[in-house]
C-alpha cells in the first residue's frame, strides 16, 4: 500500500516532516515519562481482589475436605483448587496439578524436565544434539526465552488470523523429530490478540510428530480475560485429542490466576493426559513436597467457580475495555487515513499488535523512548528479537490510567507518523 506521505510532492513531504519535527520538539520538551512495554493489571484492576485478602486469618478454618492448607500434603494442590482450575479450562481435576503462582515458571519446569530427564522414555533433550521448538511469531517473548536459555533452537512460525500457520507447522512436527515442542497462547494470543479457530485445533489435535516427545505447550493465559462481549470462543484441545479417538500424550495446557487476581500471588496449574500428567508429578516430586496452599485456599474462597471467576472478570472488562477503546481511538483518528499502518482489534487478553511499514518499528520505539513513552522493545516478539520485516510493535494498554494512556497514544502516533514520513523523505534520496 502506497502512503499518504509517498504520494505527496516534495513540498508537501518536506512540510509535513517540518510540522511533525515540531510536534516531536514540543513533546520532548515536555518530559513525559509514561509507560506501555508490559502488559500489567492496573492499580484498580489488582484492587478487584483486595477483599480476598480478609477471607484466610489467623482464626480461618484451613481445612479443606481432608486436606489441610496449613502442613505438608497434596502435591497437587488442595481439591477444591484442582476443581475450581479444572473447571475453568474444561478437564477432569485428576489430570491437573495446581503448583505456585506462575505458570510460566510451571512451563520452565515441564522444558527442563524433557530437557534433563526426557519425555516418554525418549533420551534427555541434552543428549539428542540441536532441538527445535516453533515459536508462532508474533508471540510472546518470554516463552521464546525459556526454550532460548537452554540452548534450543527457536523456529519462527508465521500467525494468520486464525491462529498459527499449520501448514508450516505440520510440515516441521511431522517432518523433523528434533521438533519437540510448539509455545502457542490460544485465545487473545499476545500480542496479536487472535483465537485459534476450531480448524486450528483440531489440526494440533490430529498432528503425528516425528518425535515422541514432542509437546504443545498450550498456554491458555487469557482463557478467561474476555472485555467485549461473549468474546471468541476457543475449543477445548482434549476434547479435539478426543474427537481422534484413544488417549494421546499430546498436549501440556497451563493456566493461572495471574491477571485475574494477584500476579505473582495466585494459582498456576497444568493439564496433561494421565500418563503425561503421571510423568510430571515423579518429576515435580524431586522439587516439591507440596505447594503454597493457604493462597490457594484463600483463591477458591474468594472465586468459588467458573461463574464467579465470570463475574470478577466482568469487573475487570469494566477497566480494561475503555482503554483498548481508547487505543482504537487513537490510532484510527491519528493513523487510520495514512496508509502507513495497520493493527489488531481484540475481544480480550491484553495487547494490540501493531505493524508499521517495514524497517519502521525499531525507529518507532526508539523515538517514542525519547519523547517520554516506553514500549516493548521492537522486535519482541520475535524468536531472538529479530522481526524479519521491522514492522512489529506491542502496545500494552491496561496498566497507565486513561489519561496517562491518551498521552502516550498521542506521542505513539506522532512518532509513528515522524517515522513513516522520513522513511517516505529517504526513498526520494
Amino acid at each position: 500500500m502506497t502512503s499518504a506521505y509517498q504520494k505527496m510532492t516534495d513540498a508537501e513531504l518536506d512540510a509535513a516532516l517540518a510540522e511533525l519535527e515540531r510536534e516531536a520538539a514540543d513533546l520532548r520538551a515536555a518530559g513525559l515519562k509514561l509507560d506501555m512495554a508490559r502488559g500489567k493489571p492496573s492499580p484498580e484492576q489488582t484492587a478487584l481482589s483486595r477483599p480476598m485478602l480478609d477471607l484466610v486469618t489467623s482464626g480461618s478454618d484451613l481445612t479443606d475436605g481432608g486436606s489441610f492448607a496449613d502442613n505438608y500434603g497434596d502435591p497437587d494442590g488442595l481439591p477444591s483448587a484442582r476443581a475450581l482450575a479444572a473447571e475453568l479450562i474444561g478437564v477432569d481435576a485428576a489430570n491437573v496439578s495446581v503448583i505456585g503462582s506462575s505458570s510460566l515458571n510451571l512451563m520452565y519446569d515441564c522444558v527442563m524436565n524433557g530437557y534433563v530427564h526426557g519425555i516418554a522414555g525418549e533420551r534427555p533433550w541434552c543428549q539428542q544434539g540441536t532441538v527445535k521448538f516453533l515459536c508462532p511469531a508474533p508471540g510472546y517473548d518470554r516463552h521464546f526465552t525459556v526454550t532460548e536459555s537452554f540452548g534450543i533452537e527457536n523456529v519462527p512460525v508465521p500467525m494468520r488470523e486464525d491462529g498459527p500457520d499449520m501448514d508450516v507447522v505440520r510440515e516441521l512436527v511431522e517432518g523433523d523429530p528434533q521438533v519437540k515442542g510448539i509455545w502457542c497462547v490460544p485465545r487473545y494470543a499476545n500480542p496479536t490478540g487472535v483465537t485459534y479457530s476450531d480448524d486450528v485445533v483440531r489440526a494440533f489435535a490430529a498432528l503425528r510428530p516425528a518425535a515422541p516427545d514432542f509437546r504443545i505447550f498450550w498456554d491458555n493465559a487469557y482463557c478467561v480475560h474476555t472485555f467485549a462481549g461473549e468474546g471468541d470462543p476457543l475449543m477445548n484441545i482434549f476434547d479435539a485429542l478426543a474427537e481422534q479417538g484413544g488417549e494421546k500424550n499430546l498436549v501440556y495446557e497451563f493456566a493461572s490466576t495471574a491477571k485475574v487476581t494477584f500476579p505473582s500471588s495466585g494459582m498456576a496449574w497444568v493439564a496433561a493426559s494421565p500418563a503425561d500428567m503421571a510423568e510430571l508429578r515423579a518429576a515435580f516430586s524431586a522439587m516439591r513436597v507440596s505447594p503454597e496452599k493457604i493462597s490457594q485456599l484463600a483463591h477458591v474462597r474468594f472465586l468459588k467457580d467458573a461463574a464467579g471467576v465470570a463475574e470478577h472478570m466482568r469487573r475487570h472488562a469494566e477497566l480494561v475495555a475503555p482503554r483498548f477503546a481508547l487505543v482504537e481511538e487513537k490510532l484510527s483518528a491519528g493513523l487510520g487515513d495514512l496508509g502507513v499502518a495497520s493493527w489488531t482489534h481484540p475481544k480480550g487478553g491484553y495487547f494490540v499488535s501493531f505493524e508499521g511499514p517495514e524497517g519502521s518499528a525499531k525507529a518507532i520505539v526508539e523515538l517514542a523512548g525519547e519523547l517520554g513513552v516506553k514500549l516493548t522493545p521492537a522486535g519482541a516478539p520475535w524468536p531472538y528479537g529479530a522481526d524479519p520485516a521491522d514492522t512489529n510493535i506491542r502496545i500494552a494498554p491496561t496498566y497507565p490510567s486513561l489519561e496517562e494512556l491518551g498521552k502516550a497514544l498521542d506521542v505513539f502516533v506522532v512518532a509513528v507518523r515522524l517515522v513513516a514520513a522520513r522513511l517516505a523523505r529517504a526513498e526520494r534520496a
